[in-house]
């Protein structure tokens, strides 16, 4: 099929031409010129050739044997070099006939001339002159073809070089002719077009004389012109039928703010799921509607509320087996669909729906990113169609419904933990406090029993002494916790904290303990001294227990950063050994108090060496309170 050319095809093709053309043009002129100057250098060396005959002959006639030979080898040099050309530069015997038959003449005189020249003994002079009067006119013959030749490729050039100016005003006017044929033409047609339509005449049409550009601009022009001028007449019509997509496109999005403002003031799912009912079934113009809940595992969907559907459906349909009902969706094959209730062909009902006068239901899946949450059905009592900006409303609306039971779920596992992190913070607490106490006096009863069974009352009034103290301690721990829910603290620095803090230690275990202070850091916070303290007491409190140890040393430095650390004598145990059970919650209570603070915790031990605990927090505390 012939296919129709374009503009840039037409323009390129006659411009390829004229190219082509110039070319050419060029290339021959060159050609001939290479020719002038290869036929010029020729003439040149035969005249060369014409002196070396003369000088050859004078030479002859004195018998300088040496010079004679110099000489027949320097003409013999200058024959070879017309015979094969000079590579070096343009030095050639022209290619027609007369030259070649000339320079052949030439050739074979020379030969003869060459062969009585060169014999033994030499020719005499007057006969060496006639040989070589006899010899230059072939040379001249040869010198005159060549020269006929330059003549005759001269003409050609003055030719061609006129040929080439007729051929630049030529394309001038060519291309003058073609613009105005296939641009400056049709520009004006369209220009014209343009200002008619400007001047309201919308019937204005521009005549396709062509197949190229311009004739596809013309279409389009046209085209435009027939559809404004469609717009004009139906103008009205279509303002109204814009109105109403971009009310109904309005309604959309108010439902759907209000639906997400709905979402965000919810305060439980039963008034999610209540309200979201009602909101849908009026967006969606439904006569009824359901949302319905799915467990994780889509086995079977829950009835969470309903709007304007009988109690009856809501009694039968309270809960709704997965794939028992067109209703309830597996998730694999969930998807928004408009089931009729009535079954294609054999006229049976959908169940309950049909009974309660519905005649189709909406099952739109309600989807947290790849998750099945649930369903919302909408119920009709007449048949309905579907639009695809309906649909892409009742699934947004759904994936807001699904968002919000998200966040719900979100909230109450977030309360959930903030009970979980109380708890936690009371166990550390009463671990702290209530329990070490508990474990003194559990110390003292044992000594208290001892010293009963030996008698030694001085024993028993110290230990019961020491055993009224702790209960007393224990008492006030309490009564702290019920009133202030926190650990006792005090405006003090923590260095007469810590002294206080070994000091009952030395009296509760009678091990001498040594405080070292060194450097001068900002202070610390009352929270973060709190935990700092009750992490050496834990750490004292493992001295007591487990260490077996004779003293204690807590060495506190306070520049560049805090830093504490509690070292003892003591048995010490194996760094690689299992972890401890659960009920031994020493080291991980030490371990969340540091991470509370920012801080780090190091526990090293060798066997039979001690232990040592390190309390390591970040750097520039800021200012107490």
């Amino acid at each position: 099929m012939h296919q129709p050319r374009t503009l840039s095809a037409k323009l390129g093709t006659i411009g390829g031409v004229l190219l082509t053309v110039a070319l050419a043009s060029i290339g021959l002129t060159l050609w001939v010129t290479w020719q002038l100057e290869g036929g010029a250098a020729a003439v040149n060396e035969a005249g060369r050739m014409r002196m070396q005959t003369w000088r050859l002959a004078q030479t002859l006639a004195g018998g300088d044997r040496p010079r004679i030979d110099a000489l027949i080898a320097q003409f013999d040099q200058s024959v070879l070099l017309l015979r094969q050309g000079d590579p070096a530069r343009p030095l050639f015997v022209p290619r027609d006939d007369r030259s070649l038959d000339s320079f052949a003449d030439v050739q074979r005189g020379w030969q003869d001339l060459r062969g009585a020249w060169v014999a033994t003994p030499l020719p005499a002079a007057p006969e060496v002159a006639r040989q070589a009067e006899a010899f230059v006119p072939r040379i001249d013959a040869f010198v005159s073809a060549i020269e006929l030749q330059l003549a005759r490729l001269t003409a050609i050039l003055n030719a061609v070089q006129f040929s080439m100016v007729a051929l630049a005003i030529g394309s001038a006017v060519a291309l003058l002719y073609a613009a105005y044929l296939y641009v400056f033409n049709p520009l004006s047609r369209l220009q014209a077009g343009l200002a008619r339509v400007a001047e309201g005449e919308l019937s204005a049409r521009v005549e396709v004389s062509s197949i190229d550009e311009f004739g596809t601009l013309s279409q389009g022009f046209n085209q435009m012109a027939q559809t404004l001028q469609g717009l004009y007449q139906t103008l009205e019509a279509k303002v109204q039928e814009k109105t109403l997509g971009l009310e109904a496109e309005r309604a959309r999005l108010a439902a759907l703010y209000e639906a997400a403002a709905f979402v965000a003031s919810a305060g439980s799912l039963d008034e999610l799921a209540q309200g979201f009912a009602c909101q849908v079934r009026q967006v969606a113009h439904a006569d009824a509607s359901a949302v319905r809940w799915s467990d994780e595992s889509n086995q079977r969907y829950l009835l969470l509320a309903s709007d304007c559907l009988p109690q009856a459906l809501i009694d039968e349909e309270q809960c709704v087996p997965t794939g028992s009902c067109d209703c309830g969706q597996a998730q694999a094959q969930a998807r928004t669909r408009v089931i009729p209730i009535r079954a294609q062909g054999n006229g049976a009902a959908l169940g309950y729906c049909e009974r309660a006068g519905f005649e189709t239901v909406i099952s739109v899946p309600v989807r947290l990113h790849e998750r099945l949450v649930g369903e919302l059905d909408l119920f009709y009592r007449h048949a309905v169609t579907l639009a695809d900006d309906d649909r892409a409303l009742l699934e947004t609306l759904a994936s807001h419904l699904a968002g919000a039971i998200e966040g719900l779920r979100a909230a109450a596992l977030q309360r959930e933990t903030a009970v979980a992190e109380e708890r936690s913070l009371l166990a550390r607490e009463l671990h702290d406090s209530i329990a070490q106490s508990l474990a003194f006096l559990k110390i003292q009863a044992g000594l208290l029993r001892g010293a009963l069974k030996r008698g030694d009352n001085p024993q028993v009034a110290r230990t019961l002494d020491e055993l009224d103290a702790g209960v007393h301690e224990s008492l006030s721990d309490v009564r702290e916790l019920l009133v202030h829910f926190r650990t006792r603290t005090n405006e003090e620095d923590i260095a007469p904290a810590l002294r206080t803090t070994l000091q009952k230690f030395e009296h509760q275990t009678g091990l001498p303990t040594h405080l070292s202070i060194e450097g001068n850091g900002l202070p610390l916070d009352a929270d973060v001294q709190v935990q700092v303290l009750h992490v050496v007491q834990e750490a004292l409190s493992n001295v007591r227990k487990h260490a077996q140890a004779r003293e204690v040393w807590v060495e506190v430095q306070q520049s560049p950063q805090w830093r504490v650390e509690v070292r003892d004598d003591g048995c010490g145990f194996d760094d690689g050994a299992p972890a401890p059970d659960q009920t031994h919650v020493g080291l991980r209570i030490m371990q969340e108090r540091a991470q509370r603070i920012g801080a780090t915790v190091e526990v090293a031990s060798v066997p039979g060496s001690g232990t040592c605990v390190v309390l390591t927090l970040p750097e520039r505390q800021p200012l107490a309170a």
